[in-house]
């Protein structure tokens, strides 16, 4: 049943979308409130987009080539990588050609610059889509609440809050 209740919901999330003719990535930062489930995919994309850009933000330059472990990444390699899944559902949404999509700046450049490829790819998911895609707007926001997961983890390692836990 509780299947049924989850295919249910993802099925009206998709056809609210399509339906009403919502574009999820259309969504200014403080937009009228969309009701049912397309408002909650707005709602949980605007939280997450908050939580990514604070991470980034607090994070001090020094630690941006921190691994927790010599076998995962370093911090500015998962901050890029959100900007690289972004670009690219984002850019998927829009039309955007692979070839016209902005490219992720380098792991080892400095924080401003890393931090700018960011806000440039969360730019790219509010940018005028040309159809609704709810199914790859939703992966978005799953994507970054994992990878939001684990650069809280980086946070905690070095002795700092993760946004959600200021709350």
């Amino acid at each position: 049943m509780r299947t049924m209740r989850m295919a249910c919901t993802l099925a009206g999330v998709v056809l609210s979308g399509v339906v009403s003719g919502v574009a999820l990535a259309q969504a200014p930062m403080a937009p009228p409130p969309v009701p049912g489930p397309a408002g909650e995919v707005q709602r949980s994309y605007a939280a997450q987009k908050d939580n990514l850009l604070k991470t980034a933000e607090i994070t001090p330059a020094d630690l941006y080539q921190y691994k927790p472990t010599p076998e995962v990444r370093t911090f500015a390699r998962m901050v890029n990588h959100v900007t690289e899944a972004q670009v690219r559902a984002c850019g998927e949404v829009n039309g955007t050609p692979p070839a016209e999509r902005m490219k992720t700046p380098a792991d080892t450049a400095d924080k401003a610059t890393i931090v700018a490829g960011l806000k440039a790819s969360f730019a790219e998911c509010v940018g005028p889509a040309k159809r609704t895609r709810a199914g790859v707007l939703w992966g978005n926001v799953s994507h970054d609440n994992e990878q939001y997961s684990a650069l809280s983890m980086y946070l905690r390692l070095k002795g700092l809050a993760p946004p959600t836990s200021e709350k």
